[in-house]
């Protein structure tokens, strides 16, 4: 497998005009990570996507971004003590107005400054629809999680080499274009990159996807390094156990390339705890990326006070109740809530749309344990 890889990669370095041996540039060290992290403030927020859009693109695109209510949401945030919150870009903004975009990512940050909030942003992800498409977005399918996100790059895209060069010109301009702004607190370089969808879009993603994302996840840090990143790079892995007895190839790239170490868990307290300790044997800073899943007791009072403890960056999915509709269970999919068939507990979410928090002890709790 490692030999198709390095054949892979070696090809594709061809394709993009580069060297095998210049394919990655200077990863940090562990001490230079280390004390990038001792300099900051102890991480907490949320997966930020506005109530009012339904996923990335109609976060950012210029007839439906919204400046006014991410101000309002991220006061919200700021008023419980968060100072962080991962929110995901898309490729396809950058072909469509990159003076634009760049204009609008520099907006959204000057609001999360006001709100001492200082963003991870996301420039691929390998989840939900693979089938994105600029312009008006559908509106939410009602009683189904997720409905609407769409991945970057799209099956198209990562399927086709000759699409690769665009995916370059979108990471060096975005993180070019910020990579001294220390309004920002890192790069997450791909989302769950070996996520199949088998519960949703999977049929239309490439059936070779894994390969390909395998093969290109390295370039993506290299072109992130390349644009002169002063901010830490990295992308979680999500599937991983500690008892288990190897990394999958993906989740190897992904450790051996990120300069600060993340992860996804929505297991129960013990289960986090185990995997804290499982990725303290590489000695960086550690950010849980994503948790917080109620039915399956991953909650703030179980697992912020763990990651407090080991001084772990914990973001949860997500933030507020509204078009994305994550407060309804992954399995919404294959049974929709709908005719008045509503779960008594959220899945995700800390807000109503109106403001109001879905349980005031949690955001109490958040407020405190922030202090």
């Amino acid at each position: 497998m490692r030999n198709f890889l390095v054949a892979a990669l070696i090809l594709s370095s061809a394709a993009f005009g580069q060297s095998s041996a210049n394919l990655q540039p200077e990863r940090w060290t562990s001490e230079a990570a280390n004390n990038w992290y001792a300099k900051q403030a102890w991480p907490v927020g949320s997966n930020f996507l506005p109530s009012n859009a339904i996923n990335e693109l109609e976060m950012w695109q210029a007839a439906t971004f919204s400046p006014k209510r991410i101000d309002k949401e991220l006061g919200w945030a700021q008023g419980i003590g968060m100072n962080t919150m991962r929110v995901f870009l898309q490729d396809q903004l950058w072909q469509q107005d990159q003076a634009g975009f760049k204009k609008r990512i520099d907006e959204f940050l000057g609001i999360a400054a006001k709100h001492q909030i200082k963003p991870i942003f996301v420039l691929f992800d390998s989840c939900w629809d693979p089938m994105p498409h600029l312009g008006k977005q559908h509106k939410p399918t009602p009683g189904v999680h997720n409905s609407g996100w769409v991945q970057s790059p799209g099956a198209k895209e990562l399927a086709d080499e000759n699409d690769y060069p665009k995916l370059q010109q979108y990471v060096e301009g975005v993180v070019g274009a910020f990579a001294n702004d220390d309004r920002i607190l890192a790069w997450d370089i791909w989302n769950e990159p070996d996520n199949d969808n088998g519960g949703s879009y999977g049929k239309l993603d490439p059936a070779n996807k894994k390969a390909l994302v395998l093969a290109l996840l390295p370039h993506v840090f290299a072109w992130a390094r390349n644009a002169k990143a002063t901010q830490p790079l990295t992308s979680g892995i999500w599937h991983e156990k500690p008892e288990e007895p190897s990394l999958s190839p993906m989740a190897k790239e992904q450790l051996e390339l990120s300069d600060v170490i993340s992860f996804h868990s929505y297991e129960n307290a013990v289960a986090f705890e185990a995997e804290v300790k499982w990725l303290q044997r590489y000695n960086r800073p550690l950010i849980c990326t994503e948790y917080m899943a109620r039915p399956k007791d991953s909650t703030f009072e179980t697992i912020l006070p763990i990651a407090k403890k080991y001084k772990v960056a914990a973001i949860n999915w997500g933030f507020v109740a509204g078009k994305s509709q994550t407060y309804l269970p992954w399995d919404s999919w294959q049974k929709p809530y709908v005719n008045g068939r509503v779960p008594e507990v959220w899945f995700h979410d800390v807000f109503r749309a109106d403001g109001k928090p879905y349980r005031p002890s949690e955001t109490e709790f958040i407020r405190k344990i922030t202090e």
